[in-house]
């Protein structure tokens, strides 16, 4: 396929993939766990076992790589996985800085396990570049986690300017993407090492397949440490999950801008309701984000929010229970609505408000949404 191609055309026709055995427009699941050598002991395009190499994971892992403009990508066995695989190829005595608004799940591997791997870290207020670069430790610091938009109150970090400062003092700067999507940002080229995505969400969007991705700027020293993690933890993602991943990213443009589309209308109509007493969402105006999602975002500003509802954590709970087209669901990203307390997932762990409900928009026909919201609001 023409390197000219746009990107939806590009994810829709999965780079223009044909099986060359059959000029099937669907490539085949590779299931096989082991490939045969060729009379003279050599391996075929270099596989010898799944663990390393599977040919279906190649697939999947190419259109990502060329969507976020990356020089290579992995797939993961979950977005966890892949989130925490930078972590494990540093080394014991390394020292991290991490936004402090990011996924819990993050923060719950960093709390139990970085101490045993002799790793240390400190956090930052999210986007505050000052504090950021005040506690970076000259020859220690190897890395900074950021997430933009960040779970569960979607705040917004200047990708670029950390990444020039970062870069400035030999800090390695890794991005999770999952909630802007290539869709509507691309890190690396704002400056980004590396980005990672939880594909369970957005990327496959059918609320059906565990996986995660990463896509790197250059194949260094850092990268071939992550591959060799993922190689020897063996957290590598199964055949039959790539092949639906795949499936899910050919949809992914049409899906996403959808999402947007209705989200906005969700914030503006949230953001005028009295039982609201804010709304987390970066294509408002009011958010204190918007400025800088407008220049790093194109497109839209991503299908999920977050609402501070007028009342306690019981009242935030029995809120969520009225909803009757929204799902009461945990994760995000998928083609339909859901909601939940977050705070009830996440437990103590983090300093959600209690009255916290976040939103994942899907793509149902927006005044379904906007009904739903309503009755909810309004006691119905």
């Amino acid at each position: 396929m023409s390197d000219k191609n746009k990107p939806e055309t590009l994810a829709a026709q999965a780079l223009g993939q044909i099986d060359p055995e059959t000029g099937a427009l669907v490539p085949p699941i590779h299931v096989s766990t082991t490939f045969a050598r060729l009379p003279d002991y050599s391996l075929v395009d270099g596989r010898s076992y799944i663990r390393d190499h599977g040919p279906t994971q190649e697939q999947v892992e190419s259109v990502l790589c060329e969507l976020e403009g990356g020089a290579d990508a992995i797939s993961f066995s979950s977005g966890l996985a892949a989130c925490t695989a930078a972590f494990h190829a540093l080394n014991a005595g390394d020292h991290v800085l991490v936004s402090d608004t990011i996924y819990h799940g993050v923060l719950s591997w960093l709390k139990q396990f970085a101490g045993a791997r002799g790793l240390e870290y400190a956090f930052f207020a999210t986007g505050n570049i000052e504090q950021f670069e005040d506690l970076i430790r000259p020859n220690q610091t190897k890395l900074v986690w950021l997430e933009t938009p960040a779970n569960p109150t979607w705040a917004i970090t200047d990708i670029a300017a950390f990444c020039e400062v970062a870069h400035r003092h030999d800090v390695y700067v890794a991005v999770d993407s999952t909630c802007a999507t290539p869709v509507l940002s691309q890190p690396i080229k704002l400056g980004a090492d590396l980005v990672c995505h939880s594909a369970t969400k957005y990327l496959n969007g059918h609320s059906d397949v565990l996986a995660g991705m990463l896509v790197t700027a250059k194949k260094d020293v850092m990268w071939e440490r992550i591959r060799q993690h993922r190689l020897l933890a063996g957290s590598t993602l199964g055949s039959l999950e790539a092949f639906l991943l795949m499936r899910g990213m050919r949809t992914l443009f049409v899906r996403v801008h959808k999402q947007c589309e209705n989200a906005m209308a969700l914030a503006q109509f949230l953001e005028a309701h009295h039982a609201v007493e804010k709304v987390h969402y970066p294509g408002l105006a009011s958010d204190p984000g918007h400025q800088v999602a407008c220049r790093q975002m194109s497109g839209g500003f991503g299908g999920m929010l977050s609402i501070l509802v007028s009342g306690d954590r019981q009242y935030a709970i029995a809120t969520a229970c009225k909803a009757k087209v929204f799902k009461r669901a945990t994760s995000l990203g998928g083609v339909e609505s859901v909601l939940e307390h977050r705070k009830t997932s996440e437990g103590d762990l983090t300093n959600t408000p209690e009255n916290l409900i976040r939103i994942s928009v899907g793509i149902e026909h927006v005044d379904d949404l906007l009904g739903d919201l309503k009755q909810m609001l309004d006691g119905g």
